[in-house]
C-alpha cells in the first residue's frame, strides 16, 4: 500500500518531503525524509550556518503525517485513490531542535480522528539520534476526484 500512497502524493521535487514510508496503518504513519544539502532554501536561510526553516519542517510533517495517512485511510474505506486534493486547515507546531542540511528525519503521526474526509493528527519529528525535533497537531481536508 505504501507504494500506492507515494505514487498518489500531489507533490513533486523540489517540494516533495517524503522519501520512504516505514509503517502505515489505520491509526498512524511513520516515514522518513533526508534534507539534501542542495535544497535551494539553504542558500539564503542563515547564511554561513543554514538550518531547515520551520515552515519546511511543518510541511514535511504534513506530507508524511497527514497526507500519506489520509490517502491510506481513503483507500481502506474503499474509495478509489485518484488525484487527491489536500487542504491543510490547521496546524500548531512546537520546534525544539534544528535540522541541518544532510540530516534524515523520521515523522510519526497518530490519528486523532478521521470523519467526513477531515483528518486530525498528532505529529512528531525525530532526528537520526531519535531526539525530538518538533511536535504538534494538524488537520486537513482530503478530497478525491471521482470524475476522472
Amino acid at each position: 500500500m505504501s507504494s500506492v500512497i507515494l505514487e498518489n502524493l500531489p507533490y513533486s521535487k523540489p517540494f516533495l518531503f517524503v522519501d520512504e514510508l516505514v509503517n502505515v496503518d489505520e491509526n498512524g504513519v511513520e516515514g522518513k525524509f533526508t534534507f539534501s544539502k542542495e535544497l535551494d532554501f539553504y542558500k539564503g536561510h542563515f547564511i554561513g550556518n543554514p538550518i531547515t526553516p520551520g515552515v519546511i519542517l511543518t510541511e514535511c510533517c504534513a506530507q508524511i503525517g497527514l497526507v500519506c495517512l489520509g490517502i491510506h485511510l481513503i483507500g481502506i474505506e474503499g474509495q478509489e485513490i485518484n488525484k487527491p486534493r489536500i487542504g491543510l486547515s490547521s496546524s500548531e507546531m512546537e520546534f525544539l531542535l534544528p535540522v541541518f542540511p544532510g540530516e534524515t528525519v523520521i515523522v510519526r503521526s497518530e490519528k486523532l480522528y478521521f470523519r467526513f474526509n477531515k483528518l486530525k493528527c498528532k505529529v512528531k519529528m525525530y532526528n537520526a539520534e531519535n531526539k525530538l525535533v518538533c511536535r504538534g497537531t494538524m488537520a486537513g481536508m482530503i478530497k478525491i476526484d471521482t470524475d476522472v
